[in-house]
């Protein structure tokens, strides 16, 4: 991984490389962007540090941006977590560890039996993407049908189960508690 001090020591070579491709001495350059050559010379062999008050008029006579000589690496965005099975369901990570919010497709087997009601701390959102959801939620009984969503507190006792006899793929969002409950095996709610 390239460290912001590596990508600052690339600022002169990238600074020298615009300058020379436009066939312009030090002097030309800096008589330009109004300052002396020694300053110019001393950025592109990194010997002075970049500031903005430097490279501004530097790129804009050069024509260029400060991003092409301060290119930002940007990290790969793919999930490529591996798939959680428990108690039946395939549980596919759709956010990175560490998200302040966790994102799953979970996946419900045909006419899977409910599970014991839950409580939690935490708040669950979720979407059922095909089949059909079977949620117990305090009192009420509910199946929900490909499009429909459903947000509640954990807080109140719950269960979830694919009914209709194929299985139930639902896109759900849980906060750090409920990623802990509904994901980890072997550890027990709180």
């Amino acid at each position: 991984m390239i460290t912001v001090k590596d990508e600052l020591a690339q600022v002169g070579p990238r600074l020298r490389a615009a300058r020379l491709s436009r066939g312009w001495t030090l002097e030309d350059l800096a008589t330009r962007a109004g300052m002396s050559s020694s300053t110019l010379s001393r950025l592109e062999s990194g010997k002075r540090q970049a500031s903005l008050e430097l490279l501004l008029p530097l790129t804009r006579h050069l024509g260029i941006h400060i991003e092409d000589l301060v290119s930002i690496e940007v990290p790969d965005p793919r999930v490529r977590l591996p798939a959680i099975h428990r108690d039946g369901l395939v549980i596919t990570p759709l956010s990175p560890e560490g998200s302040p919010v966790q994102t799953f497709r979970i996946t419900y087997p045909a006419n899977h039996t409910s599970p014991a009601m839950k409580v939690h701390d935490g708040y669950e959102w979720l979407y059922v993407l095909t089949g059909k959801l079977r949620l117990r939620l305090g009192e009420q009984d509910l199946v929900l049908s490909p499009g429909e969503a459903a947000e509640f507190d954990t807080r109140v006792p719950h269960a979830m189960s694919g009914t209709g006899g194929r299985p139930t793929e639902v896109l759900s969002i849980f906060n750090h508690e409920g990623v802990r409950v509904h994901t980890h095996v072997g550890e027990p709610p709180a």
